[in-house]
């Protein structure tokens, strides 16, 4: 159980660094698509910190399992906001948007399977 909580870990470490760091430094496409749906660059800043924060956790928690829980819980919740600002502006109907939006469900689902295996390892 202990190498699946590793791989769920370092993949799921790896994909929140890589979603978090440009809303983080305000650079990209995604956060100014996301400004411009309407949320403040100060709220988009703290998403990509707190998506880099799990990452570090998640990385840290494979040694220290209970900061890998609560990273991997975090960032669950983290993805469930962004799974309803995206059922907010009807992009799981449009197909253009249908692949950003389908990501965070992805992330939930392996960020649950990554607590409940880091979990699991103890």
């Amino acid at each position: 159980m202990y190498i699946a909580a590793v791989i769920l870990s370092v993949l799921l470490a790896l994909f929140s660094l890589a979603a978090g760091a440009p809303k983080a430094q305000l650079k990209g496409s995604v956060p100014e698509g996301l400004v411009a749906k309407g949320l403040s660059s100060g709220l988009v800043r703290f998403i990509g910190l707190a998506e880099v924060a799990a990452a570090v956790g998640l990385v840290v928690g494979i040694w220290w399992q209970p900061l890998g829980i609560a990273a991997a819980i975090g960032l669950a919740v983290v993805m469930i906001g962004a799974v309803r600002f995206h059922a907010k502006w009807g992009d799981y109907a449009d197909s253009e948007a249908r692949g950003a939006a389908v990501a965070p469900i992805i992330f939930t689902l392996v960020a649950v399977a990554a607590a409940f295996t880091l979990a699991a390892s103890q």
